[in-house]
């Protein structure tokens, strides 16, 4: 993708130049002033708060930088015109798509999320995969959290854990480990009582967009 980026405030578009960015710059406001060697090609579009919008759209930037306090709001909306309803029907999607996982109401279920092989990994419980899978009452395996980053989030196994046993569905994820059938084998000796099957990684673990369908697909999941 071709980075094309229009700043509407001085102390960013400053900003944008010390990080190395200023060939990327396509648009600027007369009070971006610094620094001016830099600058001096770059188009000016009206001020910070009177922006000309029809230059600006003509110089077709894909990224524009704007501040609450610089610029007016009726700017941000016309430089990103229906993002602002996009997002509230996305929303209205995902508490709709809640409330219905809610409802359902299942028994609880014990779950080895897997990652990855050699060795086996899995997810801690306060990552977005297990407390995605807590919205269908399974509960990821082993109960432990990792924190906020570093690998304790993606817990190494043994293979000899106890609660292994106890597991009653075993999830491959298909990314970022491609699992095969042998690796199913050995998934089924691992947890000699539990389904397992292989699951979509990325409606699983992929936030955003993709929260909406991950939750469909997991009601799914915990009917089969």
């Amino acid at each position: 993708m071709n980075v094309r980026i229009a700043s509407l405030v001085p102390s960013l578009t400053e900003l944008v130049v010390e990080l190395g960015l200023a060939d990327q710059l396509v648009a600027r406001t007369g009070f971006c002033i610094h620094p001016a060697l830099q600058l001096r090609h770059v188009p000016k579009v009206g001020g910070t708060k009177d922006v000309n919008l029809a230059k600006l759209q003509r110089l077709a930037p894909t990224h524009v930088l704007l501040n609450v306090d610089e610029n007016r709001l009726d700017t941000v909306q016309a430089t990103l015109p229906g993002v602002a309803e996009r997002a509230r029907a996305l929303r209205r999607s995902l508490n709709d798509e809640l409330a219905q996982t809610q409802a359902a109401g299942r028994d609880p279920c014990l779950v080895l999320y897997l990652i990855w092989h050699d060795p086996w990994m899995t997810v801690a419980r306060d990552t977005y995969i297990s407390r995605m899978l807590a919205r269908v009452n399974w509960h990821s395996e082993p109960g432990i959290e990792g924190g906020e980053r570093g690998v304790a989030r993606y817990p190494a196994l043994r293979g000899d854990e106890p609660w292994l046993a106890r597991v009653e569905r075993v999830l491959l994820s298909s990314e970022p480990f491609h699992f095969n059938d042998e690796h199913l084998r050995q998934a089924q000796a691992l947890c000699p009582q539990a389904q397992v099957q292989r699951v979509d990684g990325e409606l699983l673990s992929w936030y955003g967009a993709r929260a909406v369908p991950g939750l469909r697909y997991l009601r799914e999941l915990a009917s089969a």
